[in-house]
């Protein structure tokens, strides 16, 4: 760690998304004087069931919800890649978009979602762009943003190389590492309830959230599947 900066990338599909998967330890990271970015990989566009709402009009609203959201947890930064929500296929556009922001970025660790799993838990449907963005954020951290001859445009625009020390997956059938998020489950909650588009007023959600992430001896826990790349 010495000589690294202290900074964490979170690569979401959804708006949400990060705040769902890594929300908690989030604001564990940035009240331990870590710098994180969210990061999101679709526009949010087809989020939503209310006739209220056009495409255009959720995109704005589900973006400011996530920069609402990201203050609440103490996160540094929120970027928007754009990709439309529900149509997010395996590309070297989103390849690229990761991994420039992986080189611009320079993170010690990043976290997404795991790629692998369609049925998680056999309780979860993994959303296809869960899927796709996982995948993507994986092999942008591996090798790609490693090695200077992918997207050497970015090379010459002054972005460097970067190795990722640390990756870890949420929504895994393997989770292997678990944070601790007691200390800010409320600040958690508060960041979801942010998604007023998603969760209304939410009543009923605060019911199954606060019991989503407490294991059988009462910890609240954020779990996922850790890979240590580079020591």
């Amino acid at each position: 760690m010495a000589g690294e900066r202290r900074c964490a990338l979170i690569v979401a599909a959804h708006p949400d998304d990060a705040d769902f998967g890594a929300g908690g330890t989030a604001a564990l990271l940035a009240r331990a004087g870590w710098e994180v970015r969210i990061v999101v990989a679709t526009d949010g566009s087809k989020g939503s069931d209310d006739p209220a709402f056009t495409p255009e009009t959720l995109v704005a609203t589900r973006q400011a919800e996530q920069r609402a959201a990201a203050a609440k947890l103490g996160v540094a930064s929120v970027g928007f890649l754009g990709f439309v929500d529900g149509e997010l296929v395996s590309s070297r556009a989103l390849l690229g978009a990761v991994t420039r922001e992986i080189r611009a970025f320079q993170p010690f660790a990043v976290y997404t979602h795991d790629p692998e799993p369609v049925i998680i838990s056999d309780g979860f449907v993994n959303h296809s762009d869960h899927r796709t963005t996982g995948l993507a954020t994986v092999d942008a951290v591996y090798p790609t943003a490693r090695d200077r001859l992918n997207f050497p445009e970015q090379i010459a625009a002054g972005l460097p190389t970067h190795k990722v020390r640390e990756l870890y997956l949420w929504g895994s059938n393997q989770p292997s590492f678990a944070v601790d998020i007691g200390a800010v489950l409320e600040t958690k909650l508060a960041a979801l309830l942010a998604h007023t588009s998603q969760f209304g007023d939410g009543a009923q959600f605060l019911e199954f959230a606060r019991e989503r992430w407490r294991d059988a001896d009462g910890r609240t826990l954020e779990r996922f599947r850790r890979i240590v790349l580079f020591r």
